[in-house]
């Protein structure tokens, strides 16, 4: 199997020597934010109280900020920002979800609409009856439509601008102005835009040396 590879457009100063910001697309915004879905998210919602700075914090607050109108139609962000069970992140392991079998639930014969359980036989806590009647969840993915179909957690129509701190935002002409003036960018001549290209473990590397 080939090696997943993304990439990304990077703006540089050559005569400051730095990489203003990078320009990417849905697959790459999708992997930093399900980084989230770790258990670093559940900390990271406990620790802003009490100021935490850093990567990792600018990571969380952009997801936090990020309009509605870029999510897809079937993501919550407490999902990521308060995750309950870790999810699968996308490019770093492959996705089972397809394949995963769906537990068997069972409910009581005498009370079929009140208890559930996914062990056959076990007791109905109302009249300890066996409880071994097939009964089927419907999940909400069931009833995806539209572009909800590609998956992950942002919208694939925009592009954004991810800077060197990890802060996350749609890309549009004023945010890139804007970050120019604050990087007191004057001389025009001297930025450059280039493509690199990198594998998954390089990116989980970076990340964790940021």
């Amino acid at each position: 199997m080939a090696e997943t590879k993304l990439s990304l457009k990077l703006l540089i100063d050559k005569k400051a020597k730095k990489v203003l910001f990078a320009e990417a697309g849905k697959e790459f915004v999708d992997f930093l934010f399900y980084l989230l879905s770790l258990p670093a998210g559940t900390i990271i919602s406990l620790l802003k109280s009490d100021n935490m700075v850093g990567c990792i914090g600018n990571l969380y607050d952009s997801l936090e900020n990020l309009n509605e109108a870029y999510l897809q139609p079937n993501e919550h962000k407490n999902l990521l920002l308060k995750p309950y069970t870790p999810v699968v992140v996308p490019l770093l392991l492959p996705d089972t979800s397809k394949d995963r079998e769906e537990k068997q639930l069972y409910g009581c014969s005498n009370h079929p609409y009140i208890y559930v359980t996914d062990h056959r036989n076990n007791s109905c806590p109302q009249c300890k009856h066996p409880m071994s009647n097939k009964v089927t969840f419907v999940s909400s993915n069931s009833h995806k439509q539209g572009s909800a179909s590609e998956g992950g957690v942002v919208k694939g129509l925009a592009t954004y601008m991810v800077k060197d701190d990890l802060s996350v935002t749609p890309m549009s002409m004023i945010s890139g102005i804007s970050l120019l003036n604050n990087c007191n960018v004057k001389d025009f001549s001297a930025l450059e835009e280039r493509m690199v290209e990198f594998s998954i473990d390089e990116l989980i590397t970076c990340c964790t040396k940021v």
